[in-house]
């Protein structure tokens, strides 16, 4: 039995250990080296996302994506995401090509290690021996970050609009990163495609990368000659040394078709008047034609400027709810322009618009839901106007709440008095336990109608008696509400899911409706309040605004310190 069982396993035996000897001369010396090398890789990565940490990036300090990272690697017990035996995977170089091109989207291709990737990428392919396990988990774990970085930065903005006082939530938008990086990019037949999906889907988006490079482009064309500016301003058909410049300038930004008139004249007049005004239309001025102080302000503004204003933008619209349940009404508040929009994206209506007061009154960037209509409304006084205005004009006249068309009222809205304000009730006034509204009419403050989107602010739309306002270029005018040029169409257009609200019935209820009559929409109309000194239009026309309210500069701030930024 001996015999026979030695005789029968004879063969298995030397099929045994000739598969032993030839795994072994396959793998030859790499066999435990490789073992080794995978856990020193695991082990380096683990230590890097633990820490947050990673002194070969830009912006070493990760910890606000510490636990993406972490996820990401844990899910596959920290195996390489981005190599295959030793070299970047087609998508890992595709991804790195991105990075390198994220100026092109209005980031800065630094905060992403655009610079950096050609040195990672000879130290991984060094020779004549191959990068180190800890070389190897430091691009790893780069890219990932990178990568992540740019998703998000993309897809949502840098800073969280919150950290301005901004109340727009991008929270409902933040993608699952380890997710996505697994399933769209990893794997990804087709990378660029997958991001072009994580970009803002609006065509004004659109327009505004497609202006960015053409500014881009402009800015090094330019030299950056700076036009002179004359003591007093220069009218059409006057003499202007810096016509030269001025018609140079006016052709490269498109303003003055080629050949439209000549360099060699001082005389400034015909085409260049022209063009001039089509600049100053451009940029929120009166198009006068003359070359005030303020039109040579916007001439001399290096278009590096430009470049900068487009990218701010473009940060601003990766803030804005991605979609809306139906089409919204946009408020543009250095624009001072408000527009409603289709299904299809398209225009249905434009308009002036006054906004809140500089440094006192600013209008709030937010997002409502508009619910209904007021028409011939009350003016309830808002308790900080109460304080610092109606009460210090009751002191000085007893019979201003009767000259200005107001009533004393409770907190519930009963009347107390529209006539001569005694100190009791001027006490009281003082103290908040009286409010002030002013009675409907063709003076009051909201004028015929106001359209309410309930807020904290206690900010609204509405039309004004004072319409000779919405000729000026700048028209920061109001308390923080936000006053329209056409309410009565707006109104019909806000009410249009109700067909017995035509335009005329609407100007009806204006003019000659009772007092204070509220109509309740059927459905609620998204309203957002944005802030954006650039504008591309559907011409492909770009426009750019002042910071009025200091904004840009705020967010520039906040950028340039780098990552990690208030999330």
């Amino acid at each position: 039995m001996k015999h026979r069982w030695a005789t029968k396993s004879k063969p298995l035996l030397l099929l045994t250990v000739g598969c032993l000897v030839a795994v072994a001369a396959a793998l030859g010396s790499r066999g435990p080296a490789t073992v080794d090398a995978s856990s020193e890789f695991a082990a380096t990565l683990r230590q890097i996302a633990a820490a947050g940490q990673l002194s070969d990036l830009r912006w070493s300090d990760f910890s606000d994506y510490r636990i993406h990272v972490t996820n990401f690697y844990e899910a596959a017990n920290y195996a390489p995401a981005w190599l295959n035996n030793d070299e970047p995977t087609q998508q890992a170089q595709t991804l790195i090509e991105v990075l390198k091109q994220a100026d092109a989207k209005g980031l800065n291709a630094e905060d992403y290690d655009g610079s950096r990737w050609a040195d990672r990428l000879a130290r991984l392919r060094q020779s004549p021996s191959p990068a180190s396990p800890a070389d190897r988990a430091h691009f790893d774990a780069a890219l990932t970050v990178c990568v992540m970085r740019y998703v998000s930065d993309l897809h949502i903005g840098r800073v969280n609009p919150q950290h301005f006082k901004f109340n727009l939530d991008v929270s409902a938008k933040k993608y699952d990163l380890p997710a996505f990086l697994r399933d769209k990019l990893m794997q990804g037949a087709d990378v660029r495609a997958e991001l072009d999906q994580v970009e803002p889907p609006f065509a004004g988006y659109k327009r505004t990368l497609r202006a960015l490079q053409q500014y881009t482009e402009l800015s090094r064309q330019d030299n950056g000659e700076q036009l002179p500016v004359p003591a007093k301003p220069v009218d059409p058909g006057g003499t202007y040394d810096g016509v030269p410049r001025l018609t140079r300038l006016l052709r490269l930004l498109g303003d003055l078709p080629d050949g439209a008139t000549s360099e060699s004249s001082t005389v400034y007049a015909g085409p260049l008047v022209d063009a001039v005004k089509h600049f100053q239309a451009r940029h929120g001025l009166g198009p006068d034609g003359r070359l005030g102080t303020q039109t040579l302000k916007q001439l001399n503004t290096p278009l590096s400027f430009r470049v900068e204003q487009l990218r701010l933008t473009l940060e601003r619209w990766r803030w804005v709810p991605y979609q809306f349940p139906r089409p919204p009404i946009v408020v543009n508040i250095p624009e001072f322009r408000l527009r409603t929009y289709n299904q299809d994206g398209t225009i249905d209506l434009m308009m002036n618009v006054i906004v809140g007061k500089a440094y006192r009154h600013e209008t709030p960037v937010f997002e409502r839901d508009m619910k209904y209509v007021v028409f011939c409304p009350y003016w309830n006084v808002p308790p900080s106007i109460l304080r610092s205005e109606i009460v210090p004009a009751i002191r000085k006249d007893r019979d201003y709440i009767t000259k200005k068309n107001y009533e004393v009222v409770t907190t519930l809205g009963t009347v107390v008095t529209s006539g001569t304000i005694t100190d009791d009730i001027l006490q009281q006034l003082s103290a908040g336990k009286l409010m002030v509204r002013q009675k409907p009419g063709p003076t009051n403050a909201l004028g015929l109608v106001k359209l309410m989107f309930p807020n904290e602010y206690n900010v609204y739309l509405h039309s004004t008696p004072s319409q000779q306002l919405f000729s000026q270029s700048r028209r920061d005018f109001s308390h923080g509400c936000i006053r329209v040029e056409k309410p009565a169409e707006l109104a019909a257009w806000v009410l249009r899911d109700k067909p017995e609200w035509s335009l005329e019935r609407v100007r009806a209820a204006m003019q000659t409706g009772k007092d204070n009559v509220q109509v309740n929409l059927t459905n609620p109309v998204p309203v957002l309040i944005i802030y954006g000194t650039a504008v591309v239009d559907q011409q492909n026309e770009v426009h750019f605004f002042d910071d009025i309210y200091g904004y840009d500069a705020d967010l520039d701030k906040v950028l340039a310190r780098g990552y990690p930024y208030p999330g």
